[in-house]
């Protein structure tokens, strides 16, 4: 049952903030670097991670605090799970050292538990890429293990935007955990013939995140792991042009995933795929990933085991 969080209003002050219940902003230009490059142009797992704080702080805002710090009833930590993500016009690897990457950033409230989160990417204005992210507030149940949270309506905050653009990804993430999407970016939804499967044990202090989940950013970066194996030659110089994930649940420090492939089809110039994310214990189906990636001369559309 959702229950009622309070905002705490004693969150740590920050010296020089803006105003008495404001975050202190984040700079919308970046100057890019080798934290945020991979070999193949920007890094995905990098810029999601960005966008992640930047949501989290666009939140306390909204929420009119000066950092995030929500709580609920009880005084326990109260946590912005993402529901799902979506990149769209990718285009990462036209991006270089010193460019100089700016941020546009929109948030709404969606529903009366989810937030929605829109980010524009532009080097000298032109366009690299636009990601849509979606959370929740949740917490953790009584076990106090990630494999079930309970979510939390959240008082104080904007009233529900329900035509504004961002809003659509959280219908589509709703419609998708209710089965009643049939296909989405050409593959079916249902489960279909496993063609590959690898299996990863992640690490506490490389995928998950401070608050001791596997963070949004491991999920999408796993799928990438297994494309290495499953087909190296075309994942080398990879990069993302859409990505949606859709988030279903979570594991534990110490317990291992497995990543499938249930799908691939080539495109002009490109090569698309479905990966599912299960959890190993009990097959627990953790996210489902579609992806459509920039294509390497020579390479192949094919799963291999």
């Amino acid at each position: 049952m959702n229950k009622m969080l309070r905002l705490d209003e004693t969150a740590g002050a920050i010296a020089g903030a803006p105003g008495r219940n404001r975050p202190a902003p984040l700079p919308d230009r970046l100057v890019l670097g080798m934290p945020h490059l991979t070999p193949a142009g920007l890094s995905e797992t990098w810029l999601l991670k960005e966008l992640g704080h930047r949501h989290w702080f666009m939140l306390a805002d909204m929420a009119g605090m000066r950092t995030p710090c929500f709580r609920d009833d009880d005084g326990e930590p109260v946590y912005a799970a993402f529901c799902a993500l979506s990149i769209s016009g990718g285009d990462f690897g036209a991006t270089r050292e010193n460019d100089i990457l700016t941020l546009s950033s929109g948030l709404a409230r969606v529903s009366r538990t989810q937030i929605a989160s829109r980010h524009v990417l532009t080097i000298e204005g032109r366009g690299i890429g636009e990601v849509e992210l979606v959370s929740a507030f949740v917490r953790r149940g009584p076990n106090g293990g990630n494999h079930s949270v309970a979510r939390i309506a959240v008082d104080g905050l904007p009233t529900v935007e329900a035509e504004t653009r961002i809003g659509r990804l959280s219908r589509l993430a709703a419609d998708f955990r209710a089965g009643r999407v049939g296909r989405h970016l050409g593959f079916d939804t249902g489960a279909g013939s496993v063609l590959a499967s690898a299996i990863f044990e992640p690490c506490p202090s490389q995928d998950f995140n401070g608050a001791g989940f596997l963070y949004f950013t491991s999920y999408p970066a796993f799928v990438d792991r297994a494309e290495w194996q499953f087909d190296r030659q075309r994942a080398l110089g990879a990069t993302t042009l859409v990505r949606d994930v859709f988030f279903r649940g979570n594991i534990d420090p110490g317990e291992a995933i497995r990543v499938v492939c249930l799908g691939t089809r080539p495109l002009e110039g490109a090569f698309a795929h479905h990966c599912r994310i299960e959890r190993c214990s009990d097959g627990g189906c953790l996210a489902d990933v579609f992806s459509i990636r920039t294509a390497r001369a020579g390479g192949n559309a094919r799963c291999n085991n």
